[in-house]
């Protein structure tokens, strides 16, 4: 049975006056809590009786800190294998910004309004973006938490943070995707070891990551298509796709063909270790030792320099476009071949149909154009 008491004692002369919340959690143990007034005490065990009857109580005597919650979260992702990047971008969102906000609060005294207060002071501090991330942090922190059995409820599962329309802005051809005769422009002034690689990002949509390691087992001149079944991080290691859906095959097309099969013959082969054994072809795109290129190489001494030289530079003179551009440019061309949102989808890895619609749909054909088509298709009947 729930009760408050008022608890008395002297101190220094005085008389000092307090009140008790006795109450049990879920699981039946005894907990004490007290408080400096009587209104503050009942306010407090109408909420902790209300957790309880609901199975989500976590008594704050048992509870550990939000930070040390972090530190299992970020052990649980070092036992999964996860990819040194992501472990690095989840130690950052905890050092950076968690544990300085909230690290030092008790797991049982953070409630959705503190969270929301944190997502708050985060937005006034940085980017939606990272914002946004962080609190996908976090929520993973409270998650791991939830599953240890070391909270009842994950209070920030609520909480988010809604992109402004300016953040949703459509990708634009001349700003974010090159126009065809940018990317012309591009692969005609493309040359030596960079004619091959740029040739096939504007042509299979492959990320930078996949096609860093690409290797010449996955390229399948007989069939003509390319296997997309691993990728480099940015420390060089050759893993597993981004996703289940990366794992797939793009069909080349005859340049592609044609620029692969030159350039394997020079293509760096991988030196051995032992001096026995002799170098071989291994990676598509390797840096001069047959190993893993990185992509700050291949953005300064390759993508930069194409740029400037065929003349696709901004309003100032600068490179206009990252490699990720390259990718956007394949799915516009494939939009205006006429591939279906479904086959683009696979074409790209997208793990699902609406990641392909929200990028890139206001691409595909407007009603005006199905009107055209209908037109131009009944007169080729009736005449």
């Amino acid at each position: 049975m729930a009760s408050i008491r008022k608890r008395l004692w002297q101190s220094g002369g005085e008389t000092k006056t307090a009140w008790v919340a006795d109450y049990s959690d879920q699981a039946g143990k005894r907990h004490l809590k007290t408080f400096t007034t009587k209104k503050a005490a009942d306010v407090w065990l109408v909420a902790a009786r209300g957790e309880v009857a609901r199975g989500v109580h976590t008594p704050e005597n048992s509870s550990i800190t939000i930070a040390a919650a972090a530190k299992l979260w970020i052990e649980r992702g070092e036992l999964e294998s996860l990819e040194r990047s992501t472990l690095k971008q989840y130690r950052n969102h905890v050092d950076l910004h968690i544990a300085p906000l909230i690290g030092a609060e008790k797991l049982a005294r953070l409630s959705t309004p503190m969270v929301e207060s944190f997502r708050d002071a985060m937005l006034k501090k940085g980017t939606r973006a990272m914002a946004r991330k962080v609190l996908a942090s976090l929520k993973g922190i409270l998650g791991e938490a939830q599953r240890r059995g070391l909270v009842a409820q994950n209070a920030a599962l609520p909480v988010r943070v809604d992109a402004k329309k300016r953040e949703a802005a459509k990708l634009a051809v001349g700003r974010d995707v090159p126009s065809k005769e940018e990317a012309k422009a591009l692969i005609a002034g493309a040359g030596g070891r960079w004619r091959a690689f740029f040739i096939a990002a504007i042509f299979t949509g492959m990320r930078a990551s996949e096609l860093r390691g690409l290797t010449w087992e996955d390229v399948d001149f007989e069939r003509i298509v390319i296997r997309v079944r691993q990728r480099a991080n940015l420390w060089g290691d050759i893993g597993a796709p981004k996703s289940a859906a990366s794992d797939r095959e793009i069909p080349m097309s005859p340049m592609v063909v044609n620029a692969l099969k030159e350039w394997r013959l020079a293509c760096p082969r991988l030196r051995p270790v032992n001096i026995e054994e002799q170098a071989r072809l291994w990676l598509v795109f390797p840096n001069g030792a047959g190993k893993v290129e990185s992509h700050a190489n291949i953005t300064n001494r390759g993508f930069t320099p194409l740029q400037l030289t065929t003349g696709v530079v901004d309003d100032a003179g600068k490179a206009k476009y990252g490699l990720h551009a390259l990718r956007h440019f394949f799915a516009s061309w494939a939009i205006e071949r006429g591939f279906s949102p479904k086959r683009l989808q696979s074409l790209l890895g997208h793990s699902s149909i609406q990641m392909t619609f929200d990028r890139y749909g206001h691409l595909f054909p407007s009603p005006e154009d199905d009107h055209a088509k209908f037109a131009a298709g009944e007169a080729a009947l009736v005449g």
